[in-house]
């Protein structure tokens, strides 16, 4: 028999962040991005990523 590997993928989205926004700028936003044909999620990773490395110590 043999065993079936699975590896697990870097940057693996486990965690989500609940917020709670204004709905007409959240329509606003989702309404953009589809425009920019991206996603709302990937546009708020993007940011976390680039906050978190503009403020690193």
């Amino acid at each position: 028999m043999s065993k079936k590997i699975t590896k697990s993928k870097a940057g693996k989205k486990d965690s989500q962040l609940i917020i709670r926004i204004n709905g007409e700028e959240r329509d606003e936003f989702v309404a953009l991005c589809e425009e920019l044909d991206t996603s709302a999620a990937r546009e708020i990773r993007k940011f976390i990523r680039s906050f978190l490395k503009e403020h690193e110590s």
